[in-house]
C-alpha cells in the first residue's frame, strides 16, 4: 500500500522576520513614549479620581461633626454639599474633615481630596507628616493641625500660623518659585517653576522643549522613521517570502 503523499506546507515565518517584527513593535512602543514625554509639560494636570474612601469609612468610622470648619466652609460655599467627611462640589472635593478619627498616620486614600480648599486633621494622634504628602494640593489655603505638628513646609512657608489650643493651624501658602517661601527653587533652562502644593514645586518644560532636564527640542519624526522601517521591513519580507517559498518547491 503506498504510502500517502505529505504536500509542503506554507513556509514557516524566517527568523529575520520575527526580528523585524518586533522591532517594529519596541520601536511603537518607544515612539509612544516619546510622544507622552513630550506632551506632559504642556498638558494639562490630570483629573483626580472620584471621591471614594476618603470620604466614608475609609479614612474615618466616625461621623462628621456638623460645627466643624469644614462643614461651615461648605454651608457657605454656593452648589457645595457635605457627603460624610468631605464638602463636594460637583464630585470634586472641596473640603476634607478627619478631624478626632484617631489616625496615626494619613490614610492610603488621602491623596482623593487634593483638590481640596481646606483640611482638617485635628484631634489624631498623628506622629508626623511625610514630606511628599501634600504634593499636587496645589488648591490648599487653610490647613489645621494638631499642635504639634509644624506646617508642610514650614511656618515661613505660609502667610500666616497660629496656635489656638490644642491645633495649629495653616494659612495661605506661599509661592515657593518666587522666594516669598524663603529658599528660591532653581529650574533648567526651558523650564519654568510652578507650585505643586505647600513648600513644594516642579519644573516644567516650556514648549517646544521636552525630556531630562528639558533639553531636548522638537517633536518625534514619527512619518520618517515609521515609513522608513515599513519600507524596509515589507522589502525584506517579500525577498524571504521568495526564498523560502523557492526551497519549497525545490524539495
Amino acid at each position: 500500500m503506498a504510502s500517502p503523499v505529505r504536500l509542503p506546507g506554507p513556509p514557516a515565518l524566517p527568523p529575520m522576520l520575527m526580528l523585524l517584527v518586533g522591532a517594529l513593535l519596541l520601536a511603537a512602543r518607544g515612539g509612544g513614549d516619546a510622544a507622552a514625554e513630550q506632551a506632559l509639560p504642556g498638558a494639562t494636570a490630570p483629573s483626580p479620581p472620584p471621591p471614594g474612601q476618603v470620604c466614608g469609612e475609609g479614612c474615618c468610622v466616625r461621623p462628621a461633626p456638623e460645627g466643624s470648619a469644614v462643614a461651615a466652609f461648605c454651608r457657605n460655599r454656593t452648589g457645595a454639599t457635605l457627603r460624610g467627611r468631605c464638602c463636594l462640589e460637583r464630585e470634586t472635593v472641596l473640603g476634607l474633615d478627619l478631624g478626632n478619627c484617631s489616625l496615626t498616620t494619613l490614610c492610603s486614600s488621602f491623596h482623593e481630596a487634593s483638590t481640596a480648599v481646606i483640611i482638617d486633621l485635628t484631634s489624631n494622634p498623628l506622629l508626623h507628616l511625610p514630606g511628599e504628602a501634600f504634593r499636587g494640593f496645589t488648591q490648599l489655603q487653610t490647613l489645621a493641625l494638631p499642635q504639634h505638628l509644624d506646617c508642610p513646609g514650614g511656618n515661613e512657608g505660609w502667610e500666616s500660623v497660629s496656635i489656638r489650643g490644642s491645633s495649629r493651624s495653616c494659612q495661605g501658602p506661599r509661592n515657593p518659585c518666587n522666594g516669598s517661601a524663603g529658599l528660591v527653587w532653581l529650574c533648567p533652562e526651558a523650564s519654568r517653576c510652578t507650585p505643586d502644593g505647600p513648600g513644594l514645586s516642579q519644573c516644567l518644560c516650556m514648549s517646544p522643549f521636552h525630556g531630562y532636564k528639558c533639553l531636548r527640542q522638537g517633536s518625534f519624526p514619527y512619518l520618517l522613521f515609521f515609513g522608513t522601517l515599513g519600507a524596509i521591513t515589507a522589502a525584506l519580507s517579500i525577498v524571504l517570502w521568495a526564498t523560502q517559498r523557492r526551497k519549497a518547491k525545490t524539495s
